[in-house]
């Protein structure tokens, strides 16, 4: 299996549509927009995910791709297959520079690598990614964290500081400036 950054842009662009495909399709454009993917290789990406089924597109207003099975059927895997095939629905032959003779020494090993790498991704389910990104309050703008995120209960509020200065938040009690150091160490 081969991991490259098509198979990297894939997963960021199926992940955008889980965590945000509750209110509809996503448009490849926003998506490109949140993640600075160009619109033209979305289309390739999604062209391939679509012919996998992991995602199924919507046209017409308001169209878009939505996920074309649930996320916890989706693993990690599914989506690296999908994007590195081509047209023809195969995988791109994985060149190795090295002749027969020359790789001998370490093809078993290089084998067991690439074997322990697809049964990791094939364990990881696109909810599992959905459902780190939420727990880790990432979102690439800033907005997804509060919808998706379960509310926690606020901390008490912060005593009030509006009368400070913008910019200077010093802690209670210690002077933010030589002027108020002065003031204080004469009040005393």
């Amino acid at each position: 299996m081969r991991l490259t950054t098509r198979s990297r842009y894939a997963l960021v662009a199926i992940a955008d549509v889980a965590l945000r495909g509750s209110h509809g399709p996503i448009a490849l454009s926003t998506i490109g927009e949140r993640h600075g993917i160009s619109l033209s290789y979305l289309e390739m990406l999604f062209s391939a995910l679509r012919r996998a089924g992991l995602v199924a597109s919507t046209r017409g207003p308001g169209g878009g791709y939505s996920l074309g099975r649930s996320a916890c059927d989706i693993t990690v895997a599914d989506i690296v297959l999908a994007s590195e095939q081509g047209k023809n629905g195969q995988l791109a032959p994985d060149h190795d520079t090295m002749t027969a003779h020359q790789g001998a020494m370490t093809h078993a090993l290089w084998q067991a690598f690439n074997q322990a790498v697809v049964d990791h991704l094939s364990s990881v389910t696109l909810a599992d990614v959905v459902a780190t990104q939420v727990a880790a309050a990432y979102v690439a703008d800033g907005n997804l964290a509060s919808a998706a995120a379960p509310q926690t209960p606020s901390s008490p509020t912060p005593p009030d500081r509006s009368h400070r200065p913008k910019g200077q938040l010093p802690r209670d009690g210690v002077p933010n400036s030589v002027f108020a150091l002065g003031s204080a160490v004469r009040a005393r």
